[in-house]
């Protein structure tokens, strides 16, 4: 062998041995962030389970009929951190709908200055989310909500609001893994609060639970607080007039009375209380009488044939139905809950 082809085939070894090492050093590619929501759950039931109540009061077929259920609250100090109420109770909600095949948010509430003066910074915002995604991984979560009542476009909260929920949705986003969801009003009146929920919040918000209750007066008699036709109302506002995807239209439905036209303090009852003074699951008013007022009076409420009413509605113009609260319910035939779910076909 020539030393020239002896040269030749000792720089090709040479140059085989330097690739191969440059090879080995390279460092993999980051794989890309994934920002998308996790998998439509389909038609939402979601119940809300305050903190102040007894999870054991409320049997396991309830959890059965929510897919999703809301744990409230976690609270906005005034510092701007997060604090839940009763971890006790939280714990064993969580295990509750666990076991059951209901998913678990955590919603977040508190004062409105708390929330604007958290919000009213990139630091108070991050802060305030790393907290949150900290308990949702902590407590094994599937998702966060929502309830700030209320953002404005007055004091400067719509827009801060907005980066809230830009900020909690990446993170709630990020790989897929956890979904996001708010509370909103009825949107029945137009004015500083009604207008401060941005058409951009679609982009980022998996669902709203629309509070279509709670339209009462302490000076007018004789109005309901949560008729088919606010459900309507709510129903034609936001999916034609604002344009919300009718997925993520959720319609929230009250267990409890209110009166019209005297105090709401201590004589707004849970639909429980008034069928045990003999109200009728069959009507939506009712003669009771409570301590927050000295003689009898008229509540309004929703009994079953309303409920079926506003479930079909839902079912057609809109993707869920949410209750405030699950407690309030009762626990037999008599069920708004129940009756929800048998319109909609929702076994449990």
């Amino acid at each position: 062998m020539s030393r020239t082809v002896q040269k030749l085939i000792s720089l090709l070894w040479v140059s085989l041995i330097v690739s191969g090492c440059k090879k080995n050093d390279v460092t993999p590619p980051t794989p890309p962030v994934v920002i998308s929501p996790p998998p439509d759950l389909g038609f939402k039931v979601v119940g809300y389970f305050p903190y102040y109540r007894d999870p054991a009061t409320v049997p396991d077929v309830k959890f059965r009929m929510t897919n999703v259920v809301n744990y409230a609250f976690g609270i906005v100090t005034p510092s701007g951190s997060l604090s839940i109420n009763s971890i006790p109770v939280f714990t064993a909600i969580i295990a509750k709908a666990k076991a059951n095949n209901a998913k678990i948010f955590l919603s977040l509430s508190g004062s409105h200055t708390d929330f604007k003066n958290m919000a009213a910074t990139d630091a108070g915002r991050r802060s305030f989310i790393k907290e949150v995604m900290n308990a949702v991984r902590s407590y094994q979560l599937h998702g966060v909500d929502m309830d700030w009542e209320f953002p404005r476009t007055d004091d400067g909260t719509d827009a801060t609001y907005t980066a809230l929920m830009k900020e909690l949705s990446d993170s709630c986003h990020r790989d897929a893994k956890y979904y996001i969801t708010a509370a909103v009003t009825a949107g029945k009146y137009a004015g500083v609060i009604r207008d401060a929920i941005k058409n951009e919040l679609f982009n980022y918000v998996d669902w709203f639970n629309v509070m279509s209750y709670d339209d009462f007066s302490t000076t007018t008699p004789y109005r309901h607080h949560s008729d088919y036709t606010l459900a309507q109302v709510s129903v034609n506002y936001w999916t034609t007039t604002r344009g919300m995807p009718k997925t993520k239209f959720v319609l929230g439905i009250p267990a409890y009375g209110r009166p019209s036209g005297i105090t709401q303090t201590n004589t707004v009852l849970s639909y429980a209380a008034i069928l045990a003074q003999s109200g009728s699951s069959q009507s939506d008013s009712a003669i009771v009488t409570a301590g927050g007022h000295p003689s009898p009076y008229m509540i309004y409420y929703n009994g079953q044939p309303t409920v079926k009413k506003k479930a079909m509605l839902a079912k057609t113009a809109g993707n869920g139905i949410m209750m405030w609260e699950k407690w309030h319910d009762t626990h037999d035939a008599a069920s708004l809950l129940k009756a929800a779910c048998d319109t909609i076909g929702r076994t449990y």
